[in-house]
């Protein structure tokens, strides 16, 4: 990764900033990219400690937003002249309700964010890959893109429609060198799967928690740093022929949905 631009939407807390500290480690030159300005300074800063020389830009913007994804591109241009990889990582949960219960104007937001985000900067980066006859983009799906999830109708149709995009810009892109991917992430401890479990046992969140992990083969619940190594990998020159997958990075759970 030494010297590659990459750009990291969601980047202030979660899986954004773990991949961010990875991508660093590996002497990436990094846009962080969030709604959230205090949180992303903040995060850009804590890099930097760890990592001396990590060059850093951060750009805050709301995804949903296409002028402001344009922004982020633009700013990412000017400073460095390239875009060698996408992190496509921002993206809402939403609330928990059945079907025909949901708030409609929660729904639209969960669109905008999870989908049109993510389509917003594949539209205005992936043509300057073109240019370059480079890159390397990987999109954030879930677990929830490749099955269904009790209460939570916007986002698993949202997240398989972040899959979807990802298998059609493999096919139509990979002729000019630039691979896409997408990673289904189960329950890794970020903020937001810490706030699901708040939504599930408000009385007791650690206990819906634990009982979540007892149905993993593996006994725990993923960390954000699981995810960051395999976000590396796929970002990077080391994968040259990974085209078009949605990978999930579950501890195995979702071989298991459907079984008793």
């Amino acid at each position: 990764m030494q010297g590659k631009v990459i750009i990291v939407t969601g980047a202030a807390m979660g899986l954004g900033l773990s991949a961010a500290e990875d991508l660093a480690s590996q002497g990436a030159k990094l846009v962080l990219v969030d709604y959230n300005e205090e949180a992303l300074l903040k995060a850009a800063e804590s890099i930097r400690l760890a990592h001396k020389g990590a060059e850093i830009e951060t750009y805050t913007a709301d995804v949903s937003k296409e002028e402001q994804v344009k922004g982020y591109v633009e700013h990412t241009i000017q400073k460095f002249g390239r875009i060698d990889g996408l992190y496509n990582n921002a993206g809402i949960e939403g609330r928990q309700a059945p079907l025909t219960e949901y708030d409609l104007d929660v729904f639209k937001k969960v669109i905008d964010i999870n989908l049109l985000g993510v389509y917003y900067a594949m539209r205005h980066i992936i043509p300057i890959m073109q240019k370059q006859s480079y890159g390397r983009i990987v999109n954030v799906a879930s677990v929830g893109g490749i099955r269904g999830v009790m209460n939570q109708t916007p986002y698993v149709a949202t997240k398989h429609a972040v899959s979807g995009m990802t298998k059609n810009a493999a096919i139509e892109y990979g002729r000019y060198g630039i691979l896409t991917n997408a990673i289904a992430p189960g329950a890794i401890l970020t903020p937001m799967v810490e706030e699901a479990f708040k939504q599930v046992n408000p009385a007791d969140p650690k206990a819906a928690e634990t009982e979540y992990a007892q149905r993993n083969p593996t006994r725990r619940l993923g960390q954000p740093k699981d995810v960051a190594k395999l976000v590396t990998f796929l970002l990077s020159e080391d994968n040259g022929y990974v085209n078009g997958q949605t990978i999930a990075i579950d501890g195995g759970e979702s071989n298991l949905y459907g079984n008793s």
